[in-house]
């Protein structure tokens, strides 16, 4: 039997309610608050009419260079929440986002259910992960977002206690299936965002349908396409 606070923070990824009782930002605005109660303020963003869009599970081979061109021909800038076995693969990449204006965050070191996890094993995939990215990119991680968008109490607290700021997200494109279209990711993602709001892609299929991330490149046109023609706002990194 799954004990009531594993099942309360596996909700915070698609229960705003929840969320916002254990302090998981799912918008900037949210995020900016949290942000500012700890007294940081290297997310910069003057706007609550931007949107923040967001990638899951890279870096990938070619899931990534294909968002990132995507991106480079929208002008807009997005986060990278990429996987630590991943980064050490093909940390090239990972600098690539960097220079091109993009953020990097934690994801994990492994793809894995944090409620499946023992406290040891959790804190040293954080370490791990976070020492990925510091090796690639020279600075470590300020967000961060667990595997499936699902933290355990104890993986909740450990990242809290490393610094690290979760993330979660309001609007999703469900770009992991394997029967999905580019058009039925693209209708998901924009059919009620709104200024502020957090979106969840993926930039890569380690760990979801093979070749999910080709759908995923051409929803993301149509996304931008949408948002370009102005009807949210403009498209920014957090």
């Amino acid at each position: 039997m799954i004990r009531k606070p594993v099942i309360r923070h596996a909700l915070a990824s698609i229960h705003a309610p929840t969320a916002q009782a254990l302090g998981l930002p799912r918008t900037l605005p949210e995020l900016h608050e949290q942000l500012a109660s700890s007294g940081i303020a290297a997310v910069q963003l003057d706007s609550s009419n931007n949107v923040a869009l967001t990638f899951d599970d890279g870096p990938h081979p070619e899931g990534t260079p294909q968002i990132l061109e995507v991106l480079a021909q929208h002008g807009a800038k997005a986060a990278f929440f990429v996987v630590g076995e991943q980064v050490r693969k093909r940390p090239e990449l990972v600098r690539r986002a960097v220079a091109e204006g993009h953020l990097i965050a934690l994801h994990a070191d492994e793809h894995r259910l944090q409620s499946k996890r023992t406290s040891k094993q959790l804190s040293t995939d954080y370490e791990r992960g976070a020492a990925a990215i510091e090796d690639a990119i020279g600075q470590p991680p300020l967000l961060h977002r667990p595997p499936f968008g699902i933290y355990s109490p104890v993986g909740l607290r450990i990242a809290r206690a490393r610094g690290l700021q979760p993330l979660l997200w309001a609007d999703w494109g469900r770009d992991w299936r394997k029967y999905t279209t580019p058009e039925r990711i693209a209708a998901r993602v924009t059919r009620n965002l709104a200024p502020g709001d957090v979106v969840l892609l993926h930039d890569a299929d380690f760990y979801s349908a093979k070749r999910s991330h080709e759908r995923t490149a051409v929803a993301l046109k149509l996304i931008l396409n949408k948002l370009d023609a102005g009807r949210v706002g403009t498209v920014l990194p957090v």
